[in-house]
């Protein structure tokens, strides 16, 4: 019966094992959360605005003009990453993608940029 309760355990501890050894190997490859924010728009209380992602360019910052019903304005749209989002507000991210992956993973290899 002693013995029983030992397979139970090494069994667990492998399994437990292998679901962080999972989570670390996804996590080094998987891209950061992304929204796409006004920069001019920051709200205290809230953040960021989010607005549509054809405001951002996938390689950095735009300059785009948002609007409705007629009105426009320039906006300096970026992609904002890891952030809490809640009400079409993200707040508490970072513009630094390379800072989003650093903070995302178990200390994955190769990923952040290196000083000079």
């Amino acid at each position: 019966m002693a013995e029983t309760r030992r397979r139970v355990r090494s069994s667990t501890v492998v399994l437990g094992g292998m679901g962080v050894l999972a989570a670390a190997l996804t996590s080094c490859g998987s891209e950061p959360d992304r929204r796409c924010v006004d920069r001019d728009s920051y709200d205290y209380l809230n953040g960021y605005k989010i607005v549509a992602d054809k405001n951002c360019t996938s390689s950095g910052t735009s300059s785009s003009s948002l609007g409705r019903g007629g009105t426009s304005r320039t906006a300096d749209a970026d992609w904002y990453y890891d952030a809490d989002v809640s009400g079409g507000y993200a707040d508490y991210g970072t513009f630094s993608r390379s800072e989003a992956v650093d903070r995302g993973g178990f200390g994955c290899s190769g990923s952040g940029s290196s000083g000079g």
